[in-house]
């Protein structure tokens, strides 16, 4: 009999009702929040922030044939759950998904707006929305990201303490703060380090989401140059968070950096520990530890298809790597997560195998527990042995 592989992710989003805003805040403020509106054949989004238009185009759906496994039904349409929390949970039980960080949606599109009493005000409407319709809904299972206004730093340190006081388990950053904000290497940045250190908050950042909305490469190979393009953010925050010795100062400050693979986190360590040997001279600051040792103890990353994840935990003991499904995206593995996580690490070794579909995810989130009805992801379960949702 297959069995199945429960795993917990480290990477999905959800799509927040169109009247959030307006049901969340006053109408003058309500106006100004991000709103998209997508085309009648749903290949372009226009996206209005406080006066700001953004178009870009979206994934023209498919007419016949497969993709990745996914049907058309499931490309062409969102499943149910990517807007509705107990959907969601029949949806994460089909797959073999057990507990998920959920990334909002529109909420992503904050880091545009450029009035701090607005974007302050919508980020607290947001997350209170998130944990009550999100996280509480299914506290074992959902884990909300809280946003933060970080147009000044003040209102972001304030957020955090009333988002660990809400009950929420992790913090979003976008790979590149506002514009007109210095870099995460920064030293004004440190009263926020240290606030998400001393609150235990998970320190998430998601790649793709520099706030340029523009499409850097066109023509041949455009489409594989873009997406290559968006992995880069998050190398560069872990590479200013490590430099400017935010991880230093701060050794129990956890980061996730979701969807942007793997294998790049221990090639980066080298890297890091090279420039930092042979240009020793232009250091500043010096740390206590080699660069690569940070990312072995604080950096975790989320993937969906690499396979050369499970090499980064087999061969080069990068143990921080856990699966991540992207639901309900189409890069994700909605509708073949089965197959994707038998395909990558049925025959692998079976510690491997739990401590990227389970363990990585409980050493940050460990009130999620093992997966129910597999006490030990280490021996495979019989498909449909797993839990349903009601």
């Amino acid at each position: 009999m297959e069995t199945k592989i429960w795993a917990n992710s480290g990477d999905s989003h959800f799509l927040e009702p169109a009247d959030l805003f307006a049901k969340t805040l006053p109408a003058a403020l309500a106006s100004r929040m991000p709103k998209s509106v997508k085309s009648d054949d749903g290949t372009k989004e226009v996206v209005y922030i406080d006066g700001e238009v953004i178009e870009r185009r979206l994934p023209k759906p498919l007419q016949q044939g497969e993709y990745a496994g996914q049907t058309i039904e499931t490309l062409s349409n969102r499943p149910p759950g990517s807007g509705n929390t107990r959907e969601r949970l029949k949806d994460l039980d089909q797959e073999g998904i057990w507990g998920e960080i959920v990334f909002p949606s529109l909420g992503m599109w904050s880091s545009h707006i450029k009035d701090p009493n607005l974007v302050r005000e919508g980020c607290r409407a947001i997350n209170d929305w998130a944990l009550a319709e999100i996280q509480n809904i299914a506290p074992d299972r959902l884990i909300a990201t809280s946003i933060l206004p970080l147009l000044r730093i003040e209102d972001a340190v304030e957020e955090a303490y009333r988002a660990k006081s809400q009950g929420f388990y992790a913090v979003y950053l976008p790979t590149v703060p506002p514009q007109g904000q210095p870099a995460y290497n920064d030293d004004y940045w440190e009263p926020l380090w240290s606030a998400l250190e001393e609150t235990g908050l998970i320190l998430t950042i998601h790649i793709g989401t520099d706030g340029s909305g523009t499409v850097p490469f066109r023509g041949p190979g455009g489409a594989v140059l873009n997406y290559v393009e968006t992995t880069y953010g998050g190398q560069r925050a872990t590479t200013q968070l490590i430099a400017g010795g935010a991880l230093d100062r701060h050794p129990t400050l956890k980061v996730l950096i979701s969807e942007g693979g793997a294998a790049w986190a221990p090639f980066l360590g080298d890297r890091m520990n090279e420039g930092y040997r042979q240009h020793g001279m232009f250091v500043r600051p010096k740390l206590s530890l080699l660069p690569k040792e940070y990312i072995y103890r604080q950096v975790y990353v989320s993937f969906q298809h690499d396979q050369t994840a499970v090499d980064a935990v087999s061969s080069m003991g990068y143990r921080n790597v856990m699966f991540g499904s992207d639901y309900p995206h189409m890069e994700g593995t909605f509708g073949h997560t089965q197959k994707t996580l038998h395909e990558l690490l049925a025959d692998a070794n079976p510690d491997v195998r739990h401590r990227i579909t389970v363990g990585a995810f409980l050493d940050l989130f460990p009130h999620i527990g093992e997966p129910p009805g597999n006490a030990d992801q280490r021996t495979l379960v019989p498909v449909g042995g797993g839990p349903i949702a009601g």
